[in-house]
């Protein structure tokens, strides 16, 4: 239920609604497109990786000298979490042909397709499986399936939404293998929206050019991973999951190849080594840094950790300077705060309106523009809605969807939505939702090829963790089709490479390196990565915990 002084700005929404879907009946675009000057003028002054302190220099690593988001970089310049020399690497707990750190959508689709190939593997996840950003995913997954569309479409949208800089080759993966994958993944037990004759149901996307967004209502990454979870777990000889056995750093060899990884039992407390003969890493995003301090609609785990590991063994980052946040996470209620108001809602007609009801902006542009739109309505012209918290918002205008398709559309097709805001008294059939961007994804990552292959040998990353596949903007459901193509194409790489890896002597020496390099460097810091969990506990109640040693944000 909205409070009171929200009631005069609510009246001006529902007041504006019929000339506004007068406008969208019509055909007719409900707001002008911005020209890529005025894209370009409203990112620049508002789009939070343009502030002035949202990027540093690295200096440490293979990136060293670029310029990078600040919180990542504060992490990369941190100490590893153990010490090398109490480790006895001659006895491995385990041995695998390929050891996948991270149990989300990436993880179990490189696992299932290594499998295929002949290869033990074991998946080591911070978490359960399944906890991840693949599983909270709503609004769909983008693939070229109607005669109106090709990959060769979707490919320029891509590349258009990331403002050029995806690397191409993996965009010609991503676009190309998308009609396979929606194919494969109903076969697996997938149940796509459908019309009456049989078609999938295609919508719209921000900065789309054609309907190409799969669904399965607003639950899709809960649909897919519930399948792909259970085809890993009908493996159990072939596949193992470690849960709650995150990787904290990476084995070397002494031929410099990438030979397994240093597990940590959340429980017990203890370590453990798995040697392997290749590695895929699928750790996901960095949300639960809260970057520029923004909410975030990520899972707990998302902390960047294969990102560190990565980097300190040698991987080369890509686009790290990048980060997207999504226009419409939820400001109202507070117990809400940042959560995804999944794009499908825009998709499906819904307008984001200022305290007056007035529309501002195109309500399908790329997210950056978007989100950068509706900071400039709120910041700069003062026409955004303020809570009893200090927060500011603007309205999505959610009713005027059952206006334009029909009563029942939002609860057919929105149900998550729906019951999120219904436990707080707001029926968004009626009402609208009161939005502000939220911290979402990591554009950068770990850079790969069309392989999944990094420049360290033997090292395979997919999904979120690797840079390069959308540029500096992902557009809407190009994540979900990333984690599924690249995760396939992993699994098959990794397995394949397994069969013809001759390991040497494990080491950790790069460690020792790394540590040189920030005493070198004259970074003096206790701070430790990767730090696994976020950190929530404020400074007064740690200062409290008289007994408590902190190793990182753990105790």
């Amino acid at each position: 239920m909205y409070p009171d002084y929200m009631q005069e700005s609510l009246k001006l929404v529902e007041r504006t609604r019929a000339d506004r879907l007068k406008i969208a009946k019509s055909g007719e675009k409900v707001f002008k497109p911005m020209t890529e000057k005025e894209r370009g003028e409203v990112l620049s002054k508002f789009h939070p990786d343009y502030k002035e302190d949202a990027r540093r220099e690295v200096r440490v690593g293979p990136n060293k000298g670029d310029k990078i988001t600040t919180e990542v970089a504060d992490l990369l310049e941190s100490h590893s979490r153990i010490d090398s020399s109490l480790f006895d690497l001659a006895n491995p707990a385990y041995e695998t042909d390929v050891l996948i750190i991270g149990g989300g959508g990436a993880g179990c689709e490189a696992a299932l397709f290594a499998r295929n190939e002949g290869a033990n593997v074991i998946i080591s996840t911070k978490l359960r499986l399944g906890d991840s950003n693949s599983m909270m995913s709503q609004g769909g997954m983008q693939a070229s399936v109607n005669p109106h569309d090709s990959p060769i479409i979707h490919y320029l949208d891509a590349m258009g939404g990331g403002h050029f800089d995806n690397k191409p080759d993996l965009v010609r993966a991503l676009v190309t293998d998308a009609p396979m994958i929606v194919t494969w993944l109903e076969e697996l037990g997938v149940m796509w929206d459908k019309g009456a004759d049989g078609h999938y149901v295609t919508k719209a996307g921000g900065g789309t050019s054609r309907r190409r967004m799969l669904s399965a209502r607003d639950y899709t990454g809960a649909t897919i991973m519930r399948v792909l979870m259970d085809e890993v777990k009908s493996y159990p000889d072939d596949i193992k999951v470690m849960e709650f056995a995150p990787c904290v750093e990476l084995i070397m060899d002494d031929k410099g190849q990438v030979a397994g990884g240093v597990l940590y039992d959340l429980d017990t407390e203890e370590y453990s080594l798995v040697k392997s003969k290749t590695t895929i890493i699928t750790t996901g995003g960095f949300g639960r840094l809260h970057i520029k301090g923004f909410p975030t609609t990520n899972h707990y785990g998302a902390t960047a950790d294969g990102i560190v590991i990565a980097y300190r063994a040698g991987a080369k980052l890509l686009y790290m300077d990048s980060v997207q946040y999504h226009p419409t996470g939820a400001v109202y209620p507070e117990q809400i705060l940042g959560f995804l108001v999944t794009e499908e809602v825009r998709g499906l007609g819904a307008q984001p309106v200022n305290k007056v009801g007035e529309l501002f902006v195109f309500p399908l542009e790329p997210r950056d523009i978007e989100a950068a739109a509706f900071i400039r309505e709120c910041l700069e012209r003062d026409k955004g809605i303020k809570t009893h918290t200090g927060r500011v918002g603007v309205w999505l205008d959610s009713p005027i969807i059952d206006m334009l398709h029909g009563d029942g559309t939002i609860k057919r097709n929105l149900p998550a939505m729906v019951r999120q805001f219904s436990r707080f008294g707001i029926d968004i059939t009626c009402e609208p939702m009161l939005i502000y961007p939220t911290l979402h994804y990591q554009n950068g990552g770990i850079e790969i090829n069309e392989r999944c292959e990094t420049n360290l040998s033997n090292l395979y990353v997919a999904g979120e963790a690797s840079g390069g596949v959308h540029g500096r903007n992902r557009l809407m459901g190009n994540s979900v089709l990333d984690y599924n193509v690249f995760g396939r194409r992993a699994g098959i790489n990794a397995g394949q490479r397994s069969k013809q890896v001759k390991l040497g002597k494990l080491t950790l020496n790069h460690i020792n390196r790394y540590e040189a390099e920030l005493k070198n460097a004259g970074i003096k810091t206790d701070r430790i990565s990767p730090i696994l969990l976020p950190d929530y506990t404020p400074k007064e109640v740690k200062d409290r915990q008289l007994t408590a040693h902190y190793e990182g944000t753990l105790r």
